[in-house]
């Protein structure tokens, strides 16, 4: 198993042992003698592992399909379908991917037609998440590409009798100059597939001479979003379809103590589905539906859980001891200071927050005898296919997912739960049925951000050079969690908790807490050195990457103005799945007790090459608005089972007066590989931020928000 694959394992299933939500179906006599036979039966349960895709979650990527026609199809009219279990989640891969077959099998973008996210269609998939797609499905399309390039002018060779140094592919077609002749890509294949497997080392164009790929290539489908004619999964509508609603307990961990329903059942056109723990109703419309719900009658009994305001003790009271965590350790962080040296322990908390997708989750199920067919949002397709074959007890073939190029994800659309509901209502129902969760079921039983705890203990010397270096990561987990600075003696760990709240993935998983632990102390001892937070940073770190990204955002900042008390500056960098990020944020206080706001940020950003200059200042630009939101004010209110503020007019996001100016540095490595760039973008902002208003008024924030009430705290 190679290093990639295993750093992907472990994102996956770095919080999914308790961020996937399980029903309690019952299993009917008939179903049972199906699935068993008769006899005996002894039975040893053991906790699902999601991220295993049924036996395939450690499936590298070069096990995935070789044969070029599982990959690429050129029709007779030219046009070049490019399948991929990747999916659209408003990150723009869809052009990214094309513009990059593009390049290799030399068409324009207009030519390749992308199918993504349909299991019944495309390879297997691990999924769309942790910045992976540019980094590893990329290569396999123009690997892909690449060799069809290649085989399509042999093809041409052979009818010519030419030899194939001698012709040319562009533009869709093969040209042989000396004789003036060119056959499209369309007339060669006449629609019949290329069977040719990939060679070992196929041949690709390098990032210097891309003529498609590293151009600003306009979004693909961009028109149908802003017109509405995209049809996102809640805009899915199948014959006879009805419509459904589940019934939802009064808190977390709640058990059913009774149930009536017939008051729901007297509604016309209603059906009321109850399936062991799983109770809902289907109607001729959404109303009805909702109808249906209101009227039932249950009771619940919920055990007593934490609130958020003694959040942080109970991280650090609840270590989850079946799980190792991680460590690293090098040199003595115990060794005896020199008298000179300055230490620091400090302590830096988050709270968790919500993914707030644009989109909430839907799903439209339909069953054809015994073929499920699904369509709803999710990063992980072939995943959401193996939880609907697992929880319906079907087997797996008979599930099709498929995924409408989605509105937004951020790591919080791994699981299918709603997909599961929704084919478990068609199924009572005997009729395709559509299922939308409202915002408050979004707030409420999708799965947060991880909140953590973090403690930093660090010295530095009187050279301004950094000694030692512990940090304990409680909770929010271990990605981005090692330092990327020169520092001989380390000790970093992270510690797993049984969380009181459901928790996963969310943009760049632990990385912005991790980020903004480590640049809030590093501010800090700069500050303790008495040395400029960017000379501070470049003094400690050898790794020329980071020092550019650093270099080139402080001088478009225009680094070294003097902070005031209305004005502060502050910075942060450090690198991530691959890519490096370095940023600089202005905040403004326009008089004592006014609210803080940022005024200007600029982000210098190394992914390598880039594809598409413009998909990625977009993916910047949005990262750093998302960033803004979990920096400032963003934080999920609960106490004894519930959610406080499940709504977008209690829970706050980034409005338009909130947006700074925003500028980026693309720092366009085309001697390198090019890295995913979803995720790294959001993690300088809230330290960058917090570092800022330290420079203005010598208050150190070290919590996430920094600013729930929108400006600091009375000095007391």
């Amino acid at each position: 198993m190679n290093k990639e694959t295993i750093a992907a394992d472990l994102e996956i299933t770095q919080h999914e042992s308790i961020e996937k939500t399980r029903y309690a179906f019952e299993l009917d006599r008939r179903q049972f003698f199906k699935l068993l036979g008769g006899g005996v039966l002894v039975c040893a349960c053991a906790d699902s592992v999601v991220a295993q895709e049924s036996g395939r979650g450690r499936r590298a990527e070069h096990e995935l399909p070789r044969e070029i026609s599982a990959w690429l199809h050129v029709g007779e009219s030219g046009v070049v379908t490019v399948y991929t279990g990747k999916a659209e989640m408003g990150q723009n891969i869809r052009t990214s991917l094309a513009q990059q077959v593009a390049e290799e099998l030399r068409v324009p973008v207009s030519a390749i037609s992308m199918v993504m996210g349909d299991t019944d269609l495309t390879p297997w998939d691990m999924g769309t998440f942790g910045s992976r797609t540019t980094p590893t499905m990329a290569p396999r399309l123009r690997e892909v590409a690449s060799t069809a390039r290649a085989v399509l002018v042999t093809m041409a060779a052979e009818r010519w009798h030419a030899d194939t140094a001698t012709l040319v592919a562009s533009d869709g077609k093969v040209t042989y100059p000396k004789t003036k002749q060119s056959l499209s890509y369309g007339e060669l294949t006449r629609g019949q597939q290329i069977t040719k497997l990939l060679p070992e080392d196929p041949s690709l164009t390098p990032a210097t001479e891309w003529r498609v790929a590293g151009t600003p290539v306009a979004k693909v489908d961009g028109r149908a979003f802003v017109t509405g004619e995209h049809k996102y999964a809640a805009d899915v509508i199948r014959p006879e379809m009805m419509y459904g609603k589940v019934l939802r307990p009064t808190a977390f961990n709640a058990a059913l103590a009774s149930l009536e329903t017939s008051a729901a059942e007297g509604i016309p056109g209603v059906k009321v589905v109850r399936d062991g723990s799983f109770i809902g109703a289907v109607g001729p419309d959404q109303h009805t539906a909702e109808q249906a719900i209101k009227a039932m009658r249950a009771t619940w009994k919920a055990p007593a859980q934490p609130s958020n305001r003694e959040l942080f003790d109970y991280l650090r009271k609840n270590l989850d001891t079946s799980d190792e965590g991680f460590r690293h350790e090098t040199g003595s962080v115990s060794q005896k200071l020199p008298p000179s040296a300055k230490a620091l322990a400090v302590t830096y908390t988050l709270q968790y927050i919500a993914h707030a997708p644009l989109e909430p989750r839907a799903a439209a199920a339909e069953w054809e005898g015994e073929k499920l067919t699904v369509w709803t949002g999710s990063q992980r397709p072939f995943a959401v296919a193996d939880q609907l074959a697992e929880e319906l007890r079907i087997p797996r073939q008979q599930v099709r997912v498929i995924i409408p190029d989605t509105g937004s994800a951020y790591g919080g659309k791994h699981t299918g739960e709603c997909a599961v509901e929704a084919a478990r209502l068609a199924k009572a129902a005997g009729k395709p049925v559509r299922l939308v969760w409202t915002r408050e079921e979004e707030f409420t039983w999708a799965y947060f951000r991880p909140a953590g705890v973090i403690d930093v203990k660090a010295s530095v010397d009187e050279d301004g050079k950094v000694v030692t270096w512990e940090h304990d990561n409680y909770n929010s987990g271990p990605a981005a969690i090692n330092t990327p600075y020169d520092i001989p003696n380390q000790r970093i760990e992270f510690h797993p908790v049984n969380s009181p709240l459901r928790q996963g993935s969310y943009r760049g998983l632990a990385a912005p807490a991790n980020f903004f632990a480590r640049e809030s102390a590093m501010d800090e001892l700069a500050h303790l050195a008495g040395m400029d937070p960017l000379a501070f940073r470049l003094k400690n770190t050898s790794d020329p990457r980071l020092r550019a990204v650093l270099q080139a955002a402080a001088e478009k900042f225009g680094w070294g103005q003097k902070s005031t008390p209305q004005r502060g500056f502050g910075i942060a960098g450090g690198t991530e799945k691959g890519s490096y990020v370095a940023t600089c944020a202005e905040i403004e206080i326009a008089r004592p007790g006014a609210p803080v706001r940022i005024t200007r940020v600029v982000e210098a950003f190394d992914c390598g090459a880039v594809v598409n200059p413009d998909g990625l200042r977009n993916q910047i630009e949005g990262a750093i608005v998302q960033a803004a939101g979990g920096a400032m004010f963003e934080a999920i209110r609960f106490e004894n089972g519930k959610i406080l503020n499940p709504h977008f007019y209690d829970y706050r996001v980034p409005r338009f007066r909130d947006l700074p100016q925003i500028e980026v540095v693309l720092v366009n490595r085309k001697d390198l590989p090019s890295a995913g760039a979803g995720e790294t973008p959001n993690m300088g902002l809230a330290p960058a931020v917090a570092n800022a208003v330290f420079a203005a008024t010598g208050v150190r924030l070290r919590s996430l928000p920094l600013l729930p009430q929108g400006s600091l705290p009375a000095k007391s």
